[in-house]
């Protein structure tokens, strides 16, 4: 596995996750499974078969965190860089609209609250630009223009 670029707030993320999925999901699915099971006929149980499903679910959900932390590197944001890099908060203009949008690593991406993937079309074109340069970002809905007014 090739390895995970996070940010330091992405990684704190990611082990909060792996807490809340070790010590408090799975033993609260092992309960259901283990309840569950003393209901009887495993065939026509289908609290049992949900809750294997769900243990399923939160152990499969563990296995892949362990996996992204062994390959993770913290990537550090040089917030004096006059260049958009992984982990920049960066201010634009687009259609006479200014916002914030922060450059992430592709597994703490939410564009819904402005964390843009450095992988995603808008990310790709913004990273290794610098204040002032204008970007034209082709994207399924059609070619978006933005202008870079700060970095931080």
């Amino acid at each position: 596995m090739k390895k995970v670029q996070l940010t330091q707030q992405g990684l704190d993320n990611l082990k909060k996750e792996y807490e809340e999925f070790s010590k408090v999901r799975r033993p609260k699915a092992i309960e259901r499974l283990k309840t569950a099971r003393a209901m009887g006929d495993l065939s026509e149980n289908s609290e049992y078969s949900a809750a294997k499903e769900d243990l399923a679910l939160v152990e499969g959900r563990i296995q892949e965190i362990e996996e992204l932390l062994k390959n993770v590197e913290v990537v550090q944001n040089n917030s004096h860089s006059n260049t958009v890099t992984l982990g920049s908060r960066v201010k634009v203009i687009h259609n006479d609209t200014e916002d914030e949008l922060q450059i992430v690593g592709e597994f703490e991406a939410d564009p819904i609250n402005k964390k843009l993937s450095s992988i995603s079309p808008i990310g790709k074109a913004l990273i290794n630009r610098k204040v002032g340069e204008e970007v034209e970002i082709e994207v399924p809905a059609g070619k978006l223009k933005y202008k870079i007014l700060e970095i931080k």
